[in-house]
């Protein structure tokens, strides 16, 4: 967990704050009421990115206690023990001597004495290598945690069993890709078989349609353009979500629904983003 994150304790505080303040809704009720005018005010949905262990292992039992819906978008490619390129890098940057330099690979060098240190490492190295094509990107990302000498960590994803038990639990689970790469940098054809391709395969793992959709990194105009938009649509999702800041009004296009990020770790907080988000909008979809 990054130390930005909430923890188990602060993310319930969060849960519970949405509960009593909020109409929790599964994204995509909300989404058909929102454009059938019958959407409740203060209107909210949560969704998680990625598939990671944790939203089996923590905020799934926490949703259960509280009797709240969610989305999980999913990249199954990385499901039971795979590991996305972020993390290899900030696992190697966690376990890295005090002095790593990578200029030979076009990183840089970095000291690290502390923990605050690594994290600020790790997040420059991701945001140096994230828009690389996907097999330039993997090149640099193998060679420095070759370089650091310990494997990425095979226990971050949630194996297919998991995502099973979370559809069976009433978590909707959506797609998210299947390698989760940055659609806007590679081919069209390479764009289109990773959404369908995540779907199918979402599909033969809960036995129930998959009809939600997450763009990677999910920036307009810069992640994923209009061309994948229509993607989605032929693929035969009924929404999509984005990460374009805010919550959606009734004329919001449904295949690209904005959300808000919750990395406040304190309710207080989050509650501030959350009125923030509702002087400009309708209903809000948070992401974790």
């Amino acid at each position: 967990m990054l130390p930005s994150e909430p923890d188990a304790t602060e993310f319930a505080s969060i849960l519970d704050l949405l509960a009593t303040n909020f109409n929790v809704l599964p994204l995509r009720e909300a989404v058909t009421r929102l454009r059938g005018g019958t959407l409740p005010t203060r209107s909210v949905c949560i969704t998680f990115d990625d598939g990671y262990a944790n939203n089996f292992t923590v905020a799934l039992p926490l949703l259960r206690e509280r009797n709240l819906p969610a989305t999980v978008f999913v990249a199954p490619g990385y499901l039971n023990g795979g590991c996305m390129f972020n993390d290899v890098i900030f696992e190697a940057c966690r376990v890295a001597p005090q002095v790593i330099a990578l200029d030979d690979i076009g990183l840089g060098t970095f000291e690290l004495p502390d923990a605050a240190s690594r994290v600020r490492a790790a997040q420059s190295i991701v945001a140096r290598l994230k828009y690389l094509p996907l097999g330039e990107r993997q090149r640099r990302t193998d060679q420095l945690s070759d370089r650091i000498g310990r494997p990425p960590p095979a226990d971050l994803m949630m194996t297919d069993a998991q995502v099973e038990m979370m559809s069976r639990s009433g978590i909707e689970i959506g797609a998210h890709t299947m390698t989760h790469p940055i659609l806007a940098r590679v081919p069209e054809d390479e764009a289109r078989s990773e959404i369908v391709r995540s779907r199918q395969r979402l599909e033969e793992i809960t036995g129930t349609p998959v009809l939600s959709f997450a763009y990677p990194n999910g920036k307009p105009g810069r992640d994923y353009e209009s061309a994948h938009v229509r993607m989605v649509q032929d693929a035969g999702f009924e929404l999509a979500v984005s990460t374009s800041w805010g919550a959606a009004t009734a004329q919001a296009d449904a295949f690209q629904i904005p959300r808000v990020a919750p990395w406040d770790r304190s309710a207080l907080r989050y509650a501030a983003r959350m009125v923030n988000a509702y002087r400009q909008r309708t209903f809000d979809c948070a992401r974790s």
